[in-house]
């Protein structure tokens, strides 16, 4: 424990941010601090209360954090979040909880506003937990790195990472034989949720991408990346595809496996559980490099489709960054 970054029994935390599309303020408060299921009937994400109604009262919280300061874009969100998952303090702006809170979380989504989201909470030595993505582009992946190289506490996520289907392969692939082919197939946009179909299969597959090439479009990505272990990953993210968010194929020499996601309360609580053990024990959950990475395979993607589908070699995004622990 005498790494702990936060020593408090209660770590106090601060949400910060909300954009169009997302509803993670609403979830991820009640998470910590429960909610008013008469308010929580009101948020704009009918699927939030609906998968909140699911969870038995006493596995819905996580013990020992509670979001006691909210701030978001629009000062009537942060009032509709606060009512709804029993947040106490509302902030006028987002800078006002620094001296209030223990952590930050930074409940957006969109890769090249995280820099300034989190600037003010990292230079005052908050630790931070900033949605997926991190970033979209190479400049603010370099400033985040700088960050991490300084040790600043800074962890960044997709829920599915977490997925309880998944587990049984992040365990292990060996029936399968050899992987040679990997799908996954996600609803809305590369930029914001291409990051979730990626980061579901990281930990199957683990790190060494060679290449990405994106022959879609804004609203039709096609994503083929090719792996050191010799598989062939497709990934499709169309925007209106909500049919299908994160099912995964699995082809091997020897077999295949085809994995649904379902549980989308269980890969949130676990991926926030995971930023409060890191607070605890100062312990990171996985490598900095495997999020630097991530963020490298969605740049690429942006910058395949923009090159009218080239080929784009994984090293030569961020190349400074190569050997990032």
């Amino acid at each position: 424990m005498t790494n702990a970054l936060v020593k408090r029994e209660v770590i106090r935390l601060a949400m910060i941010g909300m954009v169009d599309g997302n509803g993670h303020p609403y979830s991820w408060s009640a998470i910590f601090n429960g909610y008013n299921e008469r308010a929580m009937q009101n948020c704009p994400y009918p699927g939030i209360p609906e998968y909140l109604a699911k969870e038995p009262k006493e596995n819905l919280r996580i013990k020992g954090a509670k979001v006691t300061h909210i701030w978001t874009d629009s000062p009537e969100d942060a009032r509709l979040v606060a009512e709804a998952s029993l947040i106490p303090h509302i902030a006028s702006y987002p800078e006002q909880v620094i001296g209030q809170v223990d952590a930050v979380i930074i409940a957006t989504d969109i890769g090249g506003e995280h820099v300034e989201r989190c600037r003010p909470f990292v230079e005052a030595g908050l630790p931070v937990f900033v949605d997926k993505p991190l970033v979209d582009n190479e400049s603010d992946l370099a400033i985040f790195a700088q960050w991490a190289r300084e040790g600043r506490a800074i962890l960044s996520s997709s829920s599915m990472r977490y997925s309880k289907e998944y587990m049984p392969y992040r365990l292990s692939t060996a029936n399968l034989g050899q992987l040679r082919y990997v799908t996954v197939a996600m609803a809305k946009s590369w930029e914001r949720y291409g990051i979730h179909a990626l980061e579901g299969i990281y930990p199957i597959v683990g790190p060494g991408f060679l290449t990405v090439r994106n022959t879609g479009t804004e609203d039709r990505n096609i994503v083929h990346l090719k792996h050191r272990c010799g598989a062939d990953i497709v990934i499709s993210v169309t925007a209106d595809m909500y049919g299908a968010f994160g099912p995964v194929l699995l082809c091997g020499t020897s077999g295949h496996a085809y994995v649904s996601f379902q549980d989308t309360f269980y890969s949130f609580k676990a991926q926030l559980q995971a930023f409060i053990d890191y607070l605890r024990t100062g312990e990171r959950p996985f490598p900095f490099a495997e999020t630097a990475e991530l963020m490298k395979l969605v740049i690429a993607g942006i910058r395949s489709r923009e090159q009218q589908g080239a080929e784009i070699a994984v090293k030569d995004i961020a190349p400074s960054l190569a050997g990032l622990e």
